[in-house]
């Protein structure tokens, strides 16, 4: 056995292999994060606590969030060997035009209380990774604003039916005018679901100076100062609201809505059509049989009706149901590629993520939520290697299972 010795700075030196010191905080923390949900760790610190609750929560006791995921956790993949993944295409068709990825950036409410850069910034993000963006009827900036902000992005526009059914229409054609793709309906909120952490919290919209929330201020400087030196927080569809989300929602949306209404929407758009919320097999078939081209599985990422089916353990049968008449996607509970990938083998054409880039835009705004479709495009590109599947199209039912 060979004695020790003391090391010489030969041997040392090849180890020593220093970061780059990165003086801006936010590529710092952004490049530190491997995972979506490193950077929810991120967010975590920087939001004010309501904000990152409104995002990060969901019903009741969040009982259909949590199995959301836990679906997902349950995925065992079945990988092919020997087979060449040397060469791998990402890309998906959604709609009829091609997608970077199988995925496509969710609509989500008041985008730009996560950052002052709001939808903007997602729109511009989902641009430079070639995937879709809805941008939601509850955001904060306009179609038209968007649209002329964002032009190479694939922009859709998400509706929820009014009880003023001729500002629905407004809405609608504002979206075609701006040259928008598709019109996505949600057709799961009948009225607001319990969000309990909202509640707790005091949420309002916008967000209310209380002693609460000026002490939780106090820690996170910065979000104050970017709200208060911005553009003032307010819808863009309609003019204003003081009060809760749920409060807004029961006011605004219509509990009347039938099947007949997917059909009035679908004359009246000309674009696409997407039905948003669906939960069930027969109701899938329902809305394609009244026009939608392609329906989203959804419980509305576990933030509406607790105890909801899990959109991932439906898609199949969903997607038996509607056959090839329609697409068919899936969100609630997608953190990362792999999960994608899971769901586009399970019959999914692609995936929507929402909490997943608000994480990424609360963390570090525009920069923010490339890192997130930077961390999606390399697991899904990872995930299908190692599967053996050199196409997204070579996913198949028979390379996953459910524990």
């Amino acid at each position: 056995m060979s004695g020790r010795r003391i090391p010489r700075w030969s041997d040392l030196a090849p180890l020593l292999r220093p970061k780059p010191v990165a003086l801006n905080g936010t590529r710092r923390r952004l490049a530190n994060a491997a995972t979506v949900d490193d950077l929810r760790a991120v967010a975590r610190r920087r939001a004010p606590r309501a904000v990152f609750d409104y995002t990060d929560g969901g019903a009741g006791a969040e009982i259909s969030m949590a199995r959301n995921r836990a679906a997902f956790d349950r995925i065992e993949f079945r990988p092919a060997v020997l087979h060449d993944v040397s060469n791998v295409d990402t890309s998906a068709t959604i709609l009829g035009q091609s997608a970077a990825l199988p995925i496509a950036l969710a609509p989500t409410g008041f985008t730009r209380m996560m950052h002052h850069e709001g939808e903007v910034a997602v729109a511009r993000a989902a641009a430079a990774a070639g995937v879709p963006y809805a941008l939601s009827t509850m955001g904060t900036t306009s179609a038209g604003d968007l649209a002329a902000a964002a032009p190479q992005t694939r922009r859709w526009f998400q509706l929820y039916l009014w009880r003023d059914r001729d500002r629905s229409i407004d809405l609608v054609r504002a979206a075609e005018r701006a040259g928008y793709e598709a019109v996505v309906l949600t057709v799961d909120t009948p009225v607001a679901g319990s969000r309990l952490r909202d509640v707790r919290n005091g949420m309002t919209i916008p967000p209310s100076l209380t002693a609460r929330t000026f002490l939780d201020g106090a820690l996170r400087p910065h979000w104050w100062l970017n709200l208060l030196t911005t553009e003032p927080l307010q819808f863009a569809s309609f003019s204003s609201w003081e009060g809760t989300v749920a409060d807004l929602a029961n006011h605004m949306f219509d509990p009347s809505a039938t099947i007949q209404d997917v059909a009035w929407l679908r004359e009246t758009w000309p674009g696409k059509l997407i039905v948003k919320g669906v939960q069930r097999a027969e109701d899938a078939k329902a809305v394609v049989d009244a026009g939608a081209d392609a329906v989203v599985v959804s419980n509305h990422g576990g933030r509406q009706l607790d105890r909801a089916p899990v959109p991932l353990e439906e898609l199949p049968s969903v997607v038996a149901a509607v056959g090839d008449r329609a697409e068919v996607y899936v969100d609630g509970g997608v953190q990362s590629g792999a999960d994608a990938v899971a769901a586009v083998c399970l019959g999914a054409t692609a995936v929507l993520v929402g909490r997943a880039y608000l994480y990424g835009l609360m963390a570090g705004g525009e920069a923010g939520v490339h890192r997130v479709l930077e961390i999606l495009a390399a697991e899904v590109r990872q995930t299908m290697q190692l599967l053996g599947a050199a196409s997204v199209k070579e996913l198949t039912p028979g390379q996953v299972r459910l524990r």
